[in-house]
């Protein structure tokens, strides 16, 4: 059995060095390395007609160094709060449902999404925030959004502030940022971050539940992000014996969460719970992949919900279900069709706004959607995981930041020459090496 694992290995570490070698040539061709990194530092607003969206931060995420970071993927002792205006672009220079990440630095806010404040806060200020936020909301109400799997600081800054913008909402935008390394090789990393940052989400839900200035709260989650979410109203309503009826809308985007466990925490949440949106694709492959590393069980964003048991059970918990299988997308993952189709993004908006019900009926097959926040659920911690990701690293830059590192661990646990220090000596170090 020994020999089998050092013949799969090495075939392993041949396939990653090919890799490798086509990356760095790759690398070297224009547009191969994708947009610039670190965009939050503020540039000056020289386009002053063009539409900001300011928004509330709070993360479990460590404090950035590297300038235009801000925030790590690494975990934080306590969580932080910062207040970031990002403007958008004219709609002539920009598809909605698209972020329009700069081609170089500093952003052009006339063609660029571009940061135009980024203020720390203490944890009073971003109370004060709150609080004038929601006074200027017509409804006194607060949008909540967790992202997903693989997701930088700054890609879910510019995802919330596309979303609130094209949605047309006037809730309290804030967006909750758990630690992810923005790798497709991190997956288990992530997935722990999540149950990290579940007692300082339910702490955010406390303080909104409490606030008699909030009148309404919606929480839009994608990915794993649903399992944050989940868990926390899970804990909020076990420790108060009932969800706050201002907890309105609960909208959960292809959601990587066992259906089995799904039952348990709607069960937990007793019979006062929120109005649950799902959105399912039964071609998700993110979804698929996670199957396989949770036991083949199935994920609840990618369930069918017309069939045996699925249907009787949301019937029962009133659970509306927006079916997006039929609706094409531009990317191979089908993972994120919620955000960048404009008719979901604005049903969304209306779900918040108006208390409108979503329904397949206003979803036109055929929509062009990229993909928003792709994830690929591939185990780290394997050879097969390793090598089915290789060739994700040609492509992708986070990837290939990444790989390294995920390679020289395996190595570790399977030799004795694990990853050096000398691979922290670089000017992008892996995350592993940025604590």
């Amino acid at each position: 059995m020994g020999s089998q694992n050092n013949v799969v290995w090495a075939s392993a570490q041949k396939n990653w060095l090919r890799w490798v070698v086509l990356c760095g040539v790759l690398a070297a061709l224009p547009g191969c390395g994708g947009h610039p990194k670190d965009v939050l530092t503020p540039v000056a607003d020289t386009s002053p007609q063009s539409p900001k969206v300011d928004m509330l931060i709070t993360t479990t995420r460590t404090r950035s160094t590297v300038p235009g970071e801000m925030f790590t993927g690494e975990r934080a002792l306590a969580p932080a709060f910062a207040d970031i205006t990002v403007s958008i672009p004219p709609s002539k220079v920009r598809k909605e449902g698209q972020v329009a990440w700069p081609k170089r630095l500093p952003s052009n806010p006339a063609t660029d999404f571009a940061t135009v404040k980024a203020d720390d806060l203490n944890v009073d200020e971003a109370k004060r925030w709150l609080r004038a936020s929601v006074r200027k909301s017509p409804d006194h109400s607060v949008l909540v959004f967790i992202h997903g799997f693989n997701n930088r600081f700054e890609d879910a800054v510019y995802r919330f502030a596309q979303i609130v913008h094209d949605s047309g909402v006037h809730s309290a935008p804030v967006l909750v940022t758990w630690p992810s390394r923005g790798s497709l090789l991190a997956y288990g990393y992530d997935r722990e971050s999540t149950n990290y940052t579940r007692n300082a989400l339910e702490t955010l839900f406390q303080y909104l539940a409490k606030d008699k200035e909030v009148k309404e709260v919606s929480i839009l989650a994608h990915s794993m992000g649903n399992w944050l979410a989940l868990e926390s109203l899970r804990q909020m309503a076990i420790r108060n014996g009932r969800l706050p009826e201002k907890f309105k809308n609960v909208m959960l985007a292809a959601p990587d969460v066992d259906v089995d466990v799904f039952r348990q925490q709607i069960a937990d949440m007793g019979k006062q719970h929120p109005q649950f949106t799902l959105f399912v694709s039964r071609d998700d492959r993110a979804l698929a992949f996670s199957r396989r590393v949770w036991g083949d069980v199935s994920r609840l964003g990618a369930i069918d919900p017309e069939q045996a048991p699925y249907k009787k059970e949301l019937e029962d918990n009133k659970i509306t279900v927006i079916d997006l299988t039929k609706i094409k997308s531009g990317d191979s993952m089908n993972h994120g069709k919620f955000a960048e189709s404009p008719q979901i993004v604005q049903l969304i908006g209306q779900r918040i706004s108006e208390g409108q019900t979503l329904t397949d009926s206003h979803v036109g097959l055929g929509d062009q959607i990229l993909v928003a926040t792709t994830g690929a659920a591939t185990a780290a911690g394997n050879v097969a995981g390793l090598v089915l990701a290789a060739p994700v690293a040609v492509v992708d830059q986070d990837t290939r930041d990444n790989y390294a590192t995920h390679v020289g661990s395996l190595a570790g646990a399977n030799s004795t020459h694990p990853i050096t220090t000398r691979d922290c000596d670089q000017t992008r170090p892996p995350p592993s090496c940025r604590r």
